[in-house]
Order: structure tokens, then C-alpha cells, then sequence
């Protein structure tokens, strides 16, 4: 098992609604009192589109405020959607409503993110006043970029995808820099000649840095780093180190500085009741699923289990087994939904956990029913005393097969990095966990291939990570193990031992 599943830290999930953009958060509590927030924004591909959220910050000592980069279901840079830039303001508004909570000041912040998250630390830590910026391999031509690369986030930024709007996208990030904002804060950008946005998207822009007064370039020139996701892999302890240092109010400057800010008595009554208020699961305003099928504590055909309910107010139920999904059904108009797994459950008592959720990710808190499978009834064969449920059967649930190419079952693998590969015919998306702890996810290409590349480096040792397939309507394969212990890789020393190095 890994660092990251044995050491993971309480996280709290919310939706701040009260700009304009509701925004989706997760937050966890310092260590020991630590007066610190580290802003954490999303890089390209992070799993859950929350970045840096697999265990790799888990040694980190501060607060840390996880802000998900997921509006209209695409990627947004933090920035706008229709060129309405009212998404950053409600942006800004969380980040601040979660500062003042925790009664801190913008010294005691640091924004921190790779790639797209690294053009959002810069933006918003210099339009914002932030003290500290730690950027990896950002991009500044932002319009360019998602125009080039990223076409649905291109489509949702900015309505109309014009010459126009990809000039003011821009010029957002370069104008902020040659503006002269926050030229007092200490600003740490990680990149690389290596990197292949390098020349176009980085080099053209170090010169506008000239007059801030703690500008510091980490510049890679390794042999070793082959394209953009591996800067800032190869940089992990030079960034980690930065990191820790910042939240002990240290800039790495010759000069007196101040040690400690810790205070673990401090009052936590504020960002409790914030996190409270913008919860993501809704207790009293937005009421638990009902469920009519299967009756608690019913014995049931293993092959005719058949959950049916209500859930007014919301869009899907999700279905979950000792911390397993294992399925999820759409909410009709009047509130009704029924789900029937695609394969038959193992006989025995079950304990299926539920919930529903809303159009903006709004949660219930969880419905537990509690059933017996028996022994599967041949297709033909009515069930005694068991009725048919009022609404009608759906058609079998189409199944999903998943396999998993690399690595295979128990292969020693050179790190640190480990890359997966398999097919899934039929699905749209592959999913992936360890220890419970979910690692993130890869799309299925029209032939059925997938292939998952997490650009972090994994800790040395034996690994047992779960993968499952999910069709467009939520159907699900089984679960499937993929043991492999990881041989040659490194570790980052850090003050409370050693970091799980995933990013």
C-alpha cells in the first residue's frame, strides 16, 4: 500500500455558491496548528480535475485548499466561461472566504499549481496580492493553448472561439506580469528547455519578471526530462522543498526570517462553520434518496436485485460497496429512478450504501439498505413472495469487460513512474484506486483501448491499485486487481519522513 493511502489526511468537500459560478473545493485542516494555506490548482489531466490531490501534499503541514477546475464539464483555466470573467471573481470569493476563515492574511498564503494550475498560482497570486507563488511549467499564451489543445475548453471559455477572444486570453497573464502587480511577492516558476511549450509559451515572457523582488527560476536542463508532464516530476523535491519552507514562513533569501507559525490550540469555530455551510452533501435542504426495493433486510434472488426509489430534486443516484462503486442511476422528471447491477451478486448479506446529487454535484447524506442474496433463480422461474417492482424492467445493462495490458499481475516495474494500458470495449472512461484512495482516471478511445500515464512517481515497494470501467450511463465492469512491485525509485526526504512523490 502506499504512503498516500496509509498517511491520507481528513479532507472536507464543498460548493461555494455564493458568487456567481458555484465552485466545487476540498479542504483539510493543518497540522499542529499551522498558520498556512496553500491554494492548490489543477494541472492538465489531474485526476478529479483536482491537482496535486493523491497523497503527494499529505506531509505538507498547512492548510490546503484543493479548487476543482471543472465548469460545464470542461477546463477553464480558472478564468471565465463566454469570456464572463464573474468565474474568477467567484473564484477569488472562495479563496478568500476560506482565508478570512481562517483568520489569515494574504501574507499567509501560497498559490501553487503545474501547467494550467501554474498559469492560474501566477494569475491569481499576483492579481490577488498573494505573498507566495510556486508555478511548474505554466502556460502564458492561454488563448493559443486551449484553442491548439484543449478544443472544449476553448468552445466554453470563450463562447465563440474568434481571433479576438484568443488575443485577450493572451494577453491576460503577460499584461499582469508587465503591469508590475504584487512586485513584492516571492514568486518560484519551475521550467525547462526540454519542455516543448518551453520556447513558445514560457522563454518569451521570463523577461517581464525583471523588477519583481524575489523572482526565482528553476531551470531543469536534464537529459532526463523528455516532455512537458516530466519538468515537473523531475523538480518534485526542489518543489516540495520550497513548499515546506514557505509554509514555515522561510523564503529562500539570505535575510531574518521568521520560523514556526503554529498555534495548535488556535479556535477552528470559523472555517468549521464555513466548511459546514458550503458542504457538499446537504443534510436537512436536500433530503436522502428513498428506497422502495429491495426491503430492509430482504432475502433476494442474487440475480433479481432491484433497487427502486425516489429522489426528488435530483439528477442521478449513485451506488457504492464497501467503498466500491458499483453503479449509478439517472432520476426521472417526477423523482423516480431503479438500478439492477449488469451481473448477478455474490450471495451473502450486502451492505449498499447510496446517495443522490443535483445538477451542481449537491449531495444527500448516504441511505443504507441491507440485503441477503440467494441462490440465483433460472430466468424462467417465478421468485416466491417476491413482487415485481411498480415501475417497468429496464432492458439488461449492457457489460462492460475490462483488462489490463501493463503491468501485468505482480511485474516488477522499473520506476518511478508507472504507466498503465488495457482495453474496455463499450466504455467511456476507466477509473482507478489504491487503499481506498481514488488515483484518477483515463478516457476509452472509440476501439476500445485506454491508456493511463498518472506523471507522478510512485514509492518503492508492493502496490495494489483497482481499476473499474464506467460506460456513458454509468454501467460498470467488475473490478479489476493489478498488483506490481515498483523497483528502482527514489524518495523525497522531507522533515516528517519520506513523500509519496505523485503530483
Amino acid at each position: 500500500m502506499s504512503n498516500a493511502a496509509q498517511n491520507a489526511r481528513a479532507v472536507f468537500t464543498g460548493v461555494d455558491s455564493s458568487g456567481a459560478v458555484p465552485v466545487e473545493y476540498r479542504f483539510s485542516h493543518a497540522k499542529n496548528g499551522n498558520r498556512h494555506l496553500v491554494v492548490v490548482f489543477a494541472n492538465l489531466t489531474a485526476p478529479g480535475e483536482y491537482g496535486w490531490s493523491n497523497g503527494v501534499l499529505n506531509n505538507l503541514r498547512s492548510n490546503i485548499l484543493w479548487i476543482r477546475d471543472l465548469f460545464d464539464g470542461e477546463n477553464s483555466y480558472y478564468l471565465c466561461k463566454g469570456m464572463d470573467f464573474s468565474l474568477e471573481r467567484s473564484i477569488a470569493g472562495l479563496i478568500s472566504r476560506v482565508m478570512n476563515a481562517l483568520s489569515l492574511t494574504p501574507d499567509d498564503v501560497t498559490m501553487f499549481g503545474s501547467s494550467k494550475g501554474g498559469s492560474a498560482a501566477l494569475y491569481f497570486g499576483l492579481k490577488y496580492g498573494f505573498r507566495n507563488i510556486v508555478g511548474s511549467v505554466p502556460q502564458f499564451l492561454i488563448g493559443t493553448y486551449v484553442r491548439e489543445d484543449m478544443p472544449g475548453a476553448a468552445r466554453m471559455m470563450m463562447g465563440q472561439v474568434t481571433d479576438e477572444n484568443v488575443r485577450v486570453l493572451d494577453a491576460v497573464l503577460p499584461e499582469l506580469v508587465r503591469s508590475g502587480a504584487n512586485r513584492s511577492a516571492n514568486i518560484y516558476l519551475v521550467t525547462s528547455p526540454q519542455d516543448e511549450q518551453y520556447q513558445r509559451q514560457v522563454e518569451p515572457f521570463l523577461g517581464l519578471f525583471q523588477g519583481h523582488e524575489n523572482f526565482n527560476l528553476v531551470f531543469n536542463d536534464s537529459p532526463l526530462i523528455t516532455n512537458h508532464g516530466k519538468v515537473t516530476l523531475r523538480n518534485l523535491p526542489a518543489i516540495m522543498g520550497v513548499l515546506n519552507l514557505l509554509v514555515d514562513g522561510i523564503t529562500p533569501r539570505f535575510g531574518l526570517v521568521r520560523n514556526g507559525y503554529e498555534q495548535p490550540e488556535r479556535d477552528t469555530s470559523a472555517i468549521d462553520a464555513y466548511l459546514t455551510e458550503t458542504s457538499q452533501v446537504r443534510d436537512e435542504s436536500f433530503p436522502r434518496p428513498v428506497v422502495v426495493t429491495p426491503a430492509a433486510d430482504e432475502r433476494v434472488p442474487a440475480n433479481a436485485v432491484r433497487f427502486t426509489g425516489s429522489a426528488p430534486g435530483a439528477v442521478r443516484v449513485s451506488f457504492w460497496e464497501d467503498g466500491k462503486h458499483q453503479g449509478t442511476a439517472p432520476v426521472a422528471a417526477d423523482g423516480s429512478w431503479a438500478w439492477e447491477r449488469a451481473n448477478p451478486w455474490g450471495k451473502g448479506r450486502h451492505v449498499v450504501r447510496l446517495f443522490a446529487a443535483d445538477a451542481n454535484n449537491y449531495q444527500t447524506e448516504r441511505t443504507e439498505v441491507i440485503f441477503t442474496a440467494l441462490e440465483p433463480e433460472p430466468e424462467s422461474a417465478a421468485v416466491a413472495g417476491y413482487a415485481p417492482a411498480p415501475l417497468p424492467v429496464p432492458a439488461p445493462a449492457p457489460r462492460i469487460v475490462l483488462s489490463v495490458t501493463a503491468p501485468a499481475a505482480h511485474q516488477q516495474v522499473p520506476g518511478p513512474g508507472v504507466g498503465f494500458a488495457g482495453y474496455a470495449p463499450g466504455a467511456a472512461r476507466v477509473d482507478f484506486q489504491e487503499g481506498g484512495v481514488s488515483l484518477g482516471t483515463c478516457e476509452v478511445r472509440a476501439d476500445g483501448a485506454w491508456v493511463w500515464e498518472p506523471g507522478w512517481a510512485w514509492n518503492e515497494g508492493d502496490h495494489f491499485v483497482e481499476a473499474i470501467a464506467v460506460d456513458a450511463v454509468g454501467n460498470a465492469s467488475p473490478w479489476v486487481a493489478v498488483p506490481f512491485t515498483l523497483v528502482n525509485a527514489y524518495h523525497v526526504p522531507t522533515q516528517g519522513g519520506y513523500l509519496n512523490q505523485r503530483y
